[in-house]
């Protein structure tokens, strides 16, 4: 066995931070950098993207992250799109069968996907795929061939699919195609390594299965990820939920107020996964905040600057910041609240769903619920309230959003 050199021991070392590397642990990642080096053949590194909703989250930047390391080493990136994969819909972490979007919600959704992934890597040096341009043209033939590459008793090894199966959920036969689909992928791009969260254990690992089943020498290694916890600090980030999501679409000042929303119990990890601070600066944000040595306030401040800046650069972080100070900090009203006419009786649902404070009607009931929703300084607890307007007033939703209203 050729001896790994200390180079690529350090490189797969740092390549393993915040992740679990499957199955061979750092030291297979080591001996696969250490060949592709030798033989100058950069690794093909994988990332499955199903376009089910139009926009990215910080939560989604953490394997994207990892990419941009391995990008930075002469590996080559292959993005993948699931244009056949998110018809099926990937049931991991689900509790019932999960709706397939058609060909026109995929294509629409993808639109957005590559311009918010520019901000963290090099989309131009990246190798771009859709896995329908083979999926969508196997034969029934190739179909059965796939199939017979995994059991059912296999299947059930997954936590979701035993779990309904015990509860008497039903389990659609298509939900078991994606993660068959998924590692075809790995099959039809020639992975060798594949990247992803911890929710997609089972469907990366079958990859390595299938690969070696369709003649692949050295299957691909697996690299799982952390999932992100949402500004809550408990349910990982998802659209799913808006109120404790942080989109890479979100304005500067909304990227900055949601993360210094988080608990402090998440700042460090916020740090380490979504920013390059070092093993020792963790320690001592950790020290800082357990000690009390610095009011823990400041240290999210400056994890909220550093995350808001590589999305909206210099000038967007400080004017958010100064925003936050003014309106958090100082009980004051933004500068450039805008400004809108209501007629006499309109209700507070509507208007706020109307303004783009809130989501839905629903999530405009939760914050009225949850006392955060302010006319000129007092809270709003009826959900019939009817707005009336005697010369301007302001309302508030949440920490962030306001408008003056006027008649």
């Amino acid at each position: 066995m050729t001896e790994i050199r200390e180079e690529f021991i350090k490189q797969a070392q740092h390549l393993a931070r915040n992740a679990e590397v499957l199955p061979g642990g750092v030291e297979e990642l080591a001996a696969k950098l250490q060949h592709a080096a030798d033989t100058n053949t950069p690794l093909r590194i994988k990332l499955g993207m199903d376009p089910t909703r139009p926009d990215l989250h910080l939560g989604h930047t953490v394997v994207m992250r990892k990419l941009k390391e391995f990008q930075a080493l002469g590996h080559k990136i292959v993005l993948l799109v699931g244009g056949a994969t998110a018809m099926v819909g990937d049931p991991s972490g689900k509790s019932e069968t999960r709706p397939a979007l058609s060909k026109e919600q995929v294509e629409e959704n993808a639109k957005t996907y590559f311009a918010q992934m520019a901000k963290v890597l090099d989309v131009s040096n990246a190798e771009v795929v859709n896995n329908a341009n083979w999926l969508h043209k196997m034969s029934f033939t190739e179909l059965l061939k796939l199939s017979a590459q995994v059991t059912v008793a296999q299947m059930m090894t997954r936590d979701d699919f035993a779990k309904r199966y015990a509860e008497g959920k039903p389990i659609s036969i298509v939900e078991f195609f994606y993660p068959l689909m998924q590692a075809y992928d790995s099959v039809a791009i020639d992975a060798d390594i594949e990247l992803g969260g911890t929710d997609q254990r089972f469907n990366t690992l079958l990859g390595r299965d299938i690969q070696t089943a369709y003649g692949k020498k050295y299957p691909q290694l697996v690299i799982l990820l952390p999932l992100l916890e949402g500004t809550d600090g408990v349910v990982k980030m998802s659209k799913s939920y808006p109120e404790h999501c942080i989109s890479l679409t979100d304005s500067a000042k909304d990227m900055f107020g949601k993360l210094m929303s988080i608990p402090d119990n998440m700042i460090t990890r916020y740090f380490s996964l979504l920013t390059d601070a070092t093993k020792d600066e963790l320690e001592t944000y950790d020290k800082q905040i357990a000690d009390g040595s610095v009011n823990p306030r400041n240290i999210k401040m400056k994890l909220a600057h550093l995350i808001t800046e590589e999305y909206h650069g210099k000038e967007g972080a400080d004017k958010a910041q100064e925003d936050f100070i003014n309106v958090v900090s100082n009980k004051g009203i933004p500068d450039d609240i805008q400004e809108v006419k209501v007629e006499d009786g309109k209700n507070i649902l509507d208007l706020l769903t109307e303004l783009g404070f809130v989501a839905s009607r629903g999530e405009a009931k939760r914050l009225i619920q949850g006392g955060g929703v302010k006319l000129d300084g007092e809270k709003i607890s009826d959900m019939s309230y009817s707005i009336t307007v005697k010369d301007s007033i302001i309302l508030q939703a949440g920490k962030r959003k306001f408008a003056k209203l006027v008649k």
